[in-house]
């Protein structure tokens, strides 16, 4: 029976065999299609790949990374809205699924540098290029950005307003990079605050201060306006109120009792137009204690304060006592106001100081940007005098400028002497070198050194910077125009100590189209502030910019993190435009202004130069028994005379 269903299953393979080849082709033909048909059928049921439809393809995705980058790079860290851009660019692409290869650690830590590096880039912005930026209405991502920015410039000093801008921030925000993860920077910045806060009511900021001996009146100055900063300060807005502007020490400070003066401001040198806004200093109730430098050795003052509770120290103030800070090993961080002549880096130590060598420095970069290319400086014939000539000529030829010429002038009575037998001061001096002989004296002509015309191979001076009191220009000025046509004269300029209180129109009208450079407080930008500090110290300029630096000192200490950390660290003071070096000095960059008419206007900069500062210094015009003020500062304690 099998044998015979084999035979018949061989009978039907043979009979299909032996059909017809078309019929053959005709069911091969109706095989192909129905499986195509499944295979296409199967094709769309299959699931997409996850991604695929609304990402670029991988080799898009990397040359837009490389693209923005590239943007990035060019800028060579210069900061500007099309970096920003990038930077947010770049997040929308690191913000997707990782790449395979990489592992989850990796991507974050790209994706929190990405947020890192766009926070750097916002806080170097200036604040000319902040009050210029437009940004287009569909720009949500960046606008959270610069609010972000508004709301830590704004809060930064009082860190409970701080963590409360920044949580509704967040809110408003809930889609930006940065409310997921803040940057770097600015977590550290508010750690540090809360850190720093006070218990108890222990003492947390220890203030070093010279309160008695010869240092003493720099001192207090200083001390008045740290505590009055941290107490808050009048704002531009407020009506003035002179018999309401004493201020009285906060019950939590320990100090000697203020000594006021009841002499009004007198605001006639102030200049006509406003110059850049000042932040604002509202109220901090962080506990203070005042410590002076001259009733113990420093060391047992730091070891007494670290046992007071104290995190931060602000002083000293003299320069011997901020030299033996480097031999002195303290848990505590340290904002000197004082500087070294040699700056050293130091993890725990941050430099605030007056200096007219830094001053000069920056004279020389303002008249560089206003493209003058062969200065003279005119100087003393004193040390500070040397001092001075020596420090503008440095950063003269760091510039980029070749060899600046100096002279000297002598005592206002020789200089008198000289003008009545008609001799004025024609210009002509010898070069800065790195070891400074003495050069020609307008007061004594038979020094022999090398003189130099006014048309030296650089080509004519076209620019005097004058080191000088406000009694010793009003001799200089009118000898100048004496010996040079007006056609042949140079632009002048002169520094802060040339600028008192007092001076009337017959000055102002003399000293026609000279540039001086002095702190914001007494441009009279905040009039209220200015009528405190000149009631406090009798209108007394000297004493008002140690003031100030006060003042700014109470904003630097509540920001000593930030100052530490961030390489574009800035803030508006009263005493400059702040920033910080890498060494953690400070610098500041003065406004300029203008005898113009009989009146007084600010002189715009050329440009807003990053990382430069024009340091005052405090002046002794009022002082007839010192030289230069910051020069006692440095110098003046028992036997330190100025070196």
């Amino acid at each position: 029976m099998t044998d015979l269903k084999l035979s018949i299953i061989e009978k039907n393979i043979t009979g299909y065999s032996m059909l017809p080849s078309i019929f053959v082709r005709f069911k091969t033909g109706l095989v192909y299609t129905a499986l195509l048909s499944t295979m296409i059928i199967a094709g769309c049921t299959m699931p997409a790949k996850q991604g695929q439809p609304t990402s670029p393809p991988q080799d898009n995705r990397s040359a837009e990374i490389n693209r923005y980058q590239a943007i990035i790079d060019a800028a060579h860290f210069q900061p500007s809205l099309d970096v920003i851009r990038a930077y947010i660019a770049l997040e929308h692409h690191l913000s997707q699924t990782p790449d395979a290869t990489k592992n989850q650690a990796i991507y974050d830590t790209e994706h929190q540098r990405n947020i890192d590096e766009t926070w750097e880039a916002l806080t170097h912005l200036s604040s000319q290029q902040l009050s210029e930026l437009v940004i287009n209405a569909n720009e949500y991502t960046l606008q959270g950005w610069l609010d972000l920015l508004s709301a830590y410039q704004s809060n930064k000093q009082d860190p409970d307003k701080l963590r409360a801008a920044i949580s509704d921030w967040k809110i408003r925000y809930s889609g930006n990079p940065a409310a997921q993860s803040l940057p770097t920077m600015l977590q550290q910045t508010m750690l540090q605050q809360m850190l720093q806060k006070t218990e108890g009511g222990h003492a947390t900021i220890g203030l070093f201060l010279p309160l008695s001996g010869q240092a003493k009146v720099f001192g207090e100055a200083i001390r008045q306006g740290f505590l009055d900063a941290q107490q808050g300060l009048p704002k531009p807005s407020l009506p003035v109120n002179v018999a309401d502007s004493s201020v009285t020490p906060a019950p939590n400070v320990t100090s000697p009792e203020d000594n006021g003066s009841s002499d009004n401001a007198d605001s006639s040198n102030a200049a006509d137009v406003a110059s850049p806004a000042i932040n604002d200093t509202s109220a901090n109730n962080q506990a203070i204690k005042v410590y002076d430098t001259n009733s113990q050795p420093l060391t047992s003052l730091l070891t007494q304060a670290e046992q007071d509770g104290v995190t931060l120290v602000v002083g000293p103030l003299l320069k011997p006592n901020v030299e033996q800070l480097a031999q002195v090993e303290t848990p505590l961080n340290i904002l000197a106001l004082n500087e070294l002549d040699a700056p050293r880096t130091q993890p725990n130590i941050c430099y605030f100081s007056l200096s007219p060598e830094d001053e000069a420095e920056n004279a020389a970069i303002h008249l560089w940007q206003q493209q003058k290319r062969n200065p003279l400086i005119l100087i003393p014939r004193t040390d500070l005098g040397s001092r001075v000539a020596k420090a503008f000529a440095e950063e003269w030829q760091k510039l980029g400028g070749q060899t600046v010429l100096q002279q000297t002038f002598g005592t206002p009575a020789e200089m008198r002497q000289s003008m009545n037998r008609g001799v004025g001061i024609r210009l002509s001096g010898t070069p800065v070198l790195v070891s400074t002989v003495m050069p020609e004296s307008v007061a004594q002509t038979s020094v022999n050194a090398p003189v130099v015309s006014t048309n030296s191979a650089n080509g004519p001076v076209d620019a005097v910077y004058i080191i000088a009191t406000a009694d010793e220009l009003a001799i200089i000025k009118p000898m100048i125009d004496m010996a040079i046509s007006s056609r042949q004269k140079p632009a002048l300029y002169t520094n802060s100590r040339s600028n008192k209180s007092g001076l009337g129109p017959d000055f102002r009208l003399e000293m026609d189209g000279i540039q001086f450079s002095d702190i914001p407080l007494l441009t009279g930008t905040n009039a209220p502030l200015m009528q405190q500090a000149a009631k406090k110290f009798a209108n007394d300029y000297s004493l008002m910019r140690l003031y100030a630096m006060g003042i700014d000192a109470w904003s630097l200490a509540n920001q000593f993190t930030q100052m530490q950390q961030d390489t574009g660290f800035h803030l508006d003071g009263v005493s400059g435009a702040l920033s910080v070096s890498d060494n953690c000095t400070v610098i500041r960059q003065l406004p300029w202004m203008q005898f113009n008419k009989g009146r007084i206007t600010l002189e715009n900069r050329a440009s807003d130069a990053d990382n430069t500062g024009m340091t005052e210094t405090a002046d002794s015009q009022n002082n007839p028994n010192s030289s230069n003020d910051s020069d006692d500062v440095n110098h003046s304690d028992q036997n330190n005379a100025a070196q």
